[in-house]
């Protein structure tokens, strides 16, 4: 059974890792300063012992990313997923400034209500842009930083420019169309044929929530995540793993390098015959190279 809260799209899921993980999804009632309510904030959390994985998804999608990632991960350690504030399956409350401010408050007070000790960090893509600024304001709560193939060192959104009445609403209904989302989808990957029917459907099922046009366009009109300079990069102090893909044609290649020589306790590995995903096109190995830098 898939839990209630979850579109009823849901069942057109047809991959094994899919299924389960979406059945393994539950939410917290987070308390918070960004509202009066609680935020019904959706989670997963597989596996025990070692420190603490939290893994932390890029734009506009949901903790399905790390279908294939997770359950590898938790055969290890204690392994967390979370959707962001405005993303996934977390509630979008009404009187929010969804932004990458807000992001970062929801995580910190999802990070100290349900784990509440340091953590091994893990962004992919848009996330690993949170993962550093969250890094940055709480260090304490991180105690080693993966990144893969992140977003940081180029800021702001294109779409931003259209973020006012009627682009604002027209911009969302693009990016819901399900052959834009497959044809931006099959950019990421290297290996085409990964690019099924169910990771179509895990990469649109979140648009079904109440009030997704409404949190993208504030996201969107909040800037995103601007580029990290160089020099704040620097202050990064945890030892940090750099994942990625060498046929990334989403972000290229030259920001894995720019952020290998930013950060100074840094480690570079390239996964090899991969684009933007190295979590869901080659995940045995990404998983493999995460617990090894776990257990160091």
């Amino acid at each position: 059974m898939f839990p209630n809260f979850l579109p009823t799209a849901v069942g057109q899921l047809t991959e094994s890792e899919s299924i389960a993980l979406a059945r393994s999804i539950q939410t917290a009632a987070l308390t918070t300063p960004l509202s009066n309510q609680t935020i019904a904030t959706a989670y997963v959390k597989q596996g025990s012992g070692g420190t603490p994985i939290l893994l932390i998804h890029g734009f506009d999608s949901s903790v399905l990313e790390f279908r294939r990632l997770l359950p590898l991960l938790a055969e290890k350690n204690e392994t967390w997923a979370v959707d962001l504030l405005g993303f996934g399956f977390t509630d979008r409350l009404s009187g929010i400034a969804y932004s990458p401010t807000a992001i970062k408050t929801h995580l910190y007070y999802f990070w100290k209500s349900l784990i509440n000790q340091p953590v091994i960090l893990v962004g992919a893509s848009m996330g690993g842009a949170t993962a550093i600024d969250l890094a940055l304001t709480y260090p304490e709560i991180v105690k080693k930083l993966v990144l893969i193939d992140s977003a940081g060192l180029a800021g702001g959104s294109p779409l931003s420019k259209l973020m006012f009445p009627p682009l604002d609403y027209l911009a969302t209904q693009f990016l819901s169309n399900m052959k834009v989302r497959d044809r931006v989808a099959r950019i990421g990957y290297k290996n085409q044929n990964l690019a099924s029917l169910d990771a179509l459907y895990c990469a649109a099922l979140h648009l079904q929530m109440p009030n997704w046009h409404q949190a993208l366009i504030a996201f969107t009109k909040s800037g995103g995540y601007s580029a990290f300079r160089f020099k704040k990069i620097s202050q990064i102090v945890q030892k940090t793993l750099i994942l990625w893909g060498d046929s990334d044609k989403i972000l290229g290649t030259k920001d894995a390098i720019r952020f290998k020589r930013a950060i100074l306790q840094s480690t570079l590995t390239w996964i090899q015959d991969c684009g933007h995903l190295p979590h869901l096109e080659q995940p045995q190995i990404t998983a493999q190279h995460i617990l090894n830098f776990c257990s160091e």
